[in-house]
């Protein structure tokens, strides 16, 4: 009888103990699920701007209606909170949990970062998402930020962009010679082996850096956004193809400790959110880019030119030099490199039997723009 009375007090013990777990478990989900989190995110875009500076806005609105509130994202253009090139800076130390940029700015601390933003020559938006969410770019991409306690998620594609706005006529590649110009990434390092002398600054000092005559030249981004800043008032000039940027992916970096911080719940309302803005921003700029266009050309007589053969012959010499000089600079850049390489020939095989082919049965003139 007593060691019934004892199994019997073990296990009421033992369920007692298990009711108490279960319950506190539950406390503590309840509890996380009434914590709300405050977030700030810095942008290098101008507070608002069409297109990439709306992805942003559009992240947070999404996390605060699908969290109900509980994690709210307030946004700072660039110079807001800090400058647009020092966006890296604030979301690695800290200053803010979330940030939204392009990679090509950070490669003075990580050279291979540009792979994940454009490459000249290189894949196109679809190309590149279909390299970053299936061909194992994204997790490339996290580990190299990984030093610097960072997590990434692709955040928008502007699609292939234009050549650029000149104050002159570019017949030939004498022509470049000299000409101080704004150009990012890559497609900046070739162009000032072409003898471009390259000038970085952010979006919003563009149109009065070509004012004034600081530049000679810029490229931005599209007709969607180049009529916004106002281009057309500065240069003359609208080249068009976009070689240096067959697309630029933007990039929503968050705070390690941060996100480690939210629930799962939140970190998955937040990783959802990003995925709808990385296709909402493309859609956009294909939507708007040919009626921003067409006011270009027609309400504001800019001149529309193609980049000249010689011209691209000469980029595309150069760019196979820069890439593969940027390839050779590190083993993680190398790695990088041979992954990208090998997924855009697949992806270039399929794409001449279905995209490329498409395009040229729709269109079997060519180029129909002149």
């Amino acid at each position: 009888m007593k060691m019934k009375t004892l199994s019997a007090a073990i296990a009421m013990t033992t369920a007692m103990s298990a009711g108490l777990f279960a319950v506190s478990s539950l406390d503590n989900q309840a509890q996380a699920q009434e914590e709300t989190y405050r977030w700030k995110m810095v942008t290098s875009w101008p507070k608002n701007f069409p297109g990439v500076g709306q992805g942003p806005e559009r992240l947070a609105e999404l996390v605060d209606e699908m969290s109900d509130g509980r994690l709210t994202i307030e946004v700072f253009g660039a110079g807001q909170l800090v400058p647009g090139f020092e966006v890296f800076d604030a979301v690695s130390q800290g200053t803010a949990e979330v940030g939204h940029s392009a990679s090509y700015y950070w490669k003075g601390k990580a050279p291979a970062a540009q792979f994940f933003a454009a490459v000249p020559f290189g894949m196109n938006a679809q190309e590149m998402n279909a390299w970053l969410h299936f061909g194992g770019g994204m997790e490339l991409w996290n580990e190299l930020y990984d030093d610097f306690g960072v997590d990434v998620l692709v955040a928008g594609a502007s699609g292939v962009q234009m050549g650029g706005w000149y104050n002159k006529e570019i017949n030939s590649v004498d022509d470049l010679d000299g000409l101080k110009m704004r150009m990012p990434g890559l497609g900046g390092e070739v162009m000032s082996r072409m003898g471009v002398a390259i000038v970085n600054m952010p979006g919003g000092e563009i149109f009065t850096s070509l004012q004034s005559g600081a530049i000679d030249a810029t490229e931005w981004i599209g007709p969607y956004n180049d009529l916004a800043f106002g281009l057309h008032q500065a240069a003359d000039y609208y080249y068009y193809p976009g070689w240096h940027e067959p697309t630029v992916m933007f990039e929503a970096i968050v705070n390690e400790d941060a996100m480690a911080e939210l629930p799962a719940d939140l970190q998955a309302i937040l990783k959802t959110a990003v995925r709808d803005v990385n296709a909402n921003v493309l859609d956009e700029y294909t939507a708007r880019n040919n009626d921003a266009l067409e006011t270009l050309v027609n309400e504001h007589d800019v001149e529309l030119r193609r980049i000249p053969d010689d011209v691209l012959a000469q980029a595309r010499e150069h760019s196979e030099d820069v890439v593969a000089e940027l390839a050779e600079s590190s083993d993680m850049a190398t790695r990088i490199y041979e992954s990208y390489r090998e997924f855009q020939e697949k992806v270039e095989n399929y794409h001449a039997i279905s995209e490329q082919a498409y395009y040229n049965a729709r269109n079997p003139d060519g180029d129909t723009t002149e």
